[in-house]
């Protein structure tokens, strides 16, 4: 009986009670906002994925979205911070969280891609890291992406017809799906995925 409630208590109920809340909002207001192609960036997935994570307190779930997530979410940081305190954008991305014409009530909401890292991290250290998560997360680009191509192209939702929401004609646009759903798995989440199992190997059991 004792495990099990050490177990139960690995993530605390306050944290999955909080975030629970804060997306059904979330949800709700983006919507309304942006549209239902919307949810299918990954960073809007990735919050769907962790009221699963927390609930059903999953390494796996943690390890997955943190391949996909942890690199871009930590430059969307960088770049809010750097535009705070230097007044330009280093990298781009956040313009929009500066923008007085999206409503305020948005832009707060949007402050989950800072507390998402953290929650990845803290996650994998809680729970252990799933080496599994850098595969799923390639299927699920495998398999959201191609939606991303086709279904309301215009939006260019994960930059599938282009880099920074901007369709590119350099190459065939499915030439350039095809690179796509190779390089980043092989450029971002296998990498993202070594770097995970060295700092969880530092993990004290």
């Amino acid at each position: 009986m004792h495990a099990s409630n050490a177990s139960i208590m690995r993530i605390p109920l306050w944290i999955k009670l909080l975030w629970t809340a804060c997306v059904a909002v979330w949800i709700l207001l983006y919507w309304r906002q942006y549209g239902a192609q919307n949810f299918l960036f990954f960073c809007d997935l990735g919050n769907l994925f962790m009221v699963a994570a927390l609930w059903l307190e999953s390494s796996l779930l943690f390890s997955w979205q943190a391949c996909g997530l942890l690199l871009f979410q930590t430059l969307f940081v960088v770049d809010l911070a750097g535009t705070i305190l230097s007044g330009r954008h280093l990298i781009g991305g956040t313009e929009y969280m500066f923008d007085p014409h999206v409503p305020l009530p948005i832009r707060l909401l949007s402050l989950f891609h800072v507390v998402m890292p953290l929650l990845l991290l803290w996650g994998i250290w809680r729970l252990g890291y799933d080496s599994r998560g850098w595969k799923y997360q390639t299927l699920t680009t495998w398999i959201v992406v191609p939606i991303n191509y086709l279904w309301r192209p215009q939006a260019d939702v994960n930059w599938a017809r282009g880099l920074f929401f901007r369709e590119q004609h350099a190459v065939p646009g499915v030439l350039y799906l095809l690179i796509y759903l190779t390089v980043v798995p092989a450029a971002v989440y296998y990498p993202t995925h070594r770097l995970l199992l060295w700092w969880a190997a530092r993990r004290k059991f």
